[in-house]
């Protein structure tokens, strides 16, 4: 096996692009900042949202 062989690679959550999975790759596991960018944009924009029931009092969230 070598070295090439054993390098994970994953897609760009946004574009599909492979990725490098390592230190030297800054923008993890997206493949650039634009991706990146993208997608926290989608998040603010509410197009990524985590399920969940709608609480009317914020403190019910809060756990101690």
């Amino acid at each position: 096996m070598t070295a090439a062989s054993t390098i994970k690679t994953v897609s760009c959550p946004t574009c599909g692009k492979l990725v490098e999975w390592s230190q030297s790759q800054r923008w993890k596991p997206f493949c650039s900042e634009r991706c990146k960018l993208i997608d926290l944009g989608d998040w603010i924009d509410e197009r990524h949202r985590i399920p969940g029931d709608i609480t009317d009092n914020p403190d019910e969230d809060i756990r101690d």
